[in-house]
């Protein structure tokens, strides 16, 4: 029963609500951005940041309702649009719109270690990637944490932006294959929705 009414729950978002509060369950929004900053040089660097769901759509632009505990499908890739390699980083930046609230720890992402590496809060694909090439996804599904989001999130947008810059592979050496090691990644600004 409970997993046909979560179902209504997307559909219907006045009954979701009223059920929620009767249910004395937690609701919440679940929202996301991409953002794509680039380093300007000589050639572009061109990407395009894709979330799609597990059936290949896309994610949807208003979000996903919510309840804690759920796995939500989202798969992150990033495809090059430009005619240069380049070395690629993204980042994932958590908030909620409410000050009295904390995104933090709210959400547990399923990272691709194998193609991906974090270091310094950034993920750093660990190869250039090619004109036209798509990367292996950053993370496919992301989890709501049950024990992080209580009734208080009831109501609220927790949101999940993912951040991501490029810069040129060619005549750009890495130290030791460190993608993190090349010239020319931006100064860290804080990550805003687009």
């Amino acid at each position: 029963m409970f997993g046909r009414m979560k179902l209504k729950l997307c559909a219907i978002a006045l009954f979701a609500i009223a059920a929620t509060f009767c249910m004395q369950g937690t609701f919440a929004f679940y929202s996301t951005t991409g953002v794509a900053t680039n380093v300007v040089t000589t050639g572009g660097i061109e990407m395009a940041i894709r979330e799609t769901t597990d059936g290949g759509n896309p994610f949807p632009k208003e979000g996903v309702y919510i309840m804690p505990g759920d796995i939500v499908s989202k798969r992150v890739t990033v495809e090059s649009l430009c005619s240069h390699p380049f070395y690629l980083r993204v980042k994932p930046v958590y908030g909620i719109d409410s000050e009295a609230l904390s995104s933090e720890d709210c959400f547990k992402l399923n990272v691709n270690d194998e193609n991906w590496q974090l270091h310094e809060g950034w993920y750093y694909y660990t190869a250039a990637v090619l004109p036209g090439e798509t990367t292996p996804e950053v993370f496919s599904h992301v989890e709501i944490v049950g024990d992080k989001v209580d009734t208080g999130y009831i109501g609220h947008t927790l949101t999940l932006t993912v951040v991501a810059q490029a810069v040129q592979s060619e005549h750009n050496p890495l130290t030791d294959g460190k993608v993190w090691t090349a010239s020319g990644w931006p100064a860290e600004t804080e990550a805003k929705e687009g």
